[in-house]
């Protein structure tokens, strides 16, 4: 079945079995980790993405696409909803090797003299390849213009990024899909340091929340954010499924933590930014 139709009928399905009241009744959600790039566009238009967004009952989103036009296209429909973040791509093979592409700079000087953002990213980066002209140009324009930087790294490229910036506020997507003992380690070095969970590494049973993970979310309650990761058009479809199975694991924790997990947190990180 082609694409389009295929998605159709499961966003259909998806939206028909929801509950509207299950989205508006229980915990709202920020989600800090969103992409709608150009095949997610023609697949999943823009007021069905936005239907999606509040059939999950999700209140916010971070939201950037490969290229720029897919967020400017939420954004136009909902600025209430859609943050938008920049990423250094033109298209999506710019994620292979734009650390090393001086074109990605004029793109970048250009989309922000165009529109305003809340952050740069997400992008992906590691290692020293942070200290490279291009990333170290990127950095110095998002603290040109107060951005938050949306990382896609390892640790060694967090730390580095910080070492260009010490007040920059970073937020480290899949919290570096690293263990919860080396994500508390980077939490106590740097205190403007946050983390979204998407895809978090996670040996709990289903529907269990990893102890380790429980004793981290108590440490730094005011530091994690849910994210889904649409990367990919199919991805869309999960997003209410995903705001489902947030809240059952946010459930095992304090109300308060829960509370600043799922929202206050996202909200706390970007109010000043805001449309």
């Amino acid at each position: 079945m082609p694409l389009r139709p295929w998605l159709t009928a499961v966003l259909a399905g998806l939206i028909g079995l929801a509950c509207p009241a299950a989205g508006a009744a229980e915990l709202p959600i920020f989600d800090a980790h969103v992409h709608y790039s150009h095949d997610a566009w023609d697949n999943v238009p823009p007021a069905v993405a936005l239907k999606l967004v509040r059939e999950a009952g999700v209140k916010r989103v971070l939201v950037s696409s490969s290229n720029d036009e897919g967020q400017q296209q939420l954004v136009q429909l909902a600025p209430e909803v859609f943050l938008p973040a920049l990423r250094p791509y033109r298209q999506r093979g710019d994620q292979n090797g734009w650390w090393r592409d001086p074109g990605i700079v004029a793109y970048l000087e250009e989309r922000l003299a165009k529109y305003r953002y809340v952050a740069i990213g997400e992008f992906h980066i590691f290692g020293a390849d942070v200290d490279l002209p291009v990333p170290r140009r990127m950095v110095a324009l998002a603290r040109q213009h107060g951005l938050v930087l949306h990382s896609h790294s390892d640790a060694d490229a967090v730390e580095r990024q910080f070492a260009q910036w010490p007040e920059a506020r970073i937020l480290w997507a899949h919290a570096g899909f690293d263990t919860p003992e080396r994500v508390a380690a980077l939490l106590r070095k740097y205190p403007r340091l946050w983390a979204d969970l998407a895809f978090r590494t996670d040996h709990a049973p289903e529907g269990q929340l990893d102890p380790a993970w429980k004793t981290l979310f108590l440490e730094f309650p005011d530091r994690f954010m849910v994210g889904t990761d649409t990367f990919t058009p199919e991805r869309w479809p999960y997003m209410v499924e995903h705001a489902r199975w947030s809240r059952q694991w946010l459930a095992q924790l304090p109300r308060a933590v829960a509370e600043q997990i799922a929202w206050k947190n996202g909200e706390a990180l970007f109010a000043g930014a805001r449309r």
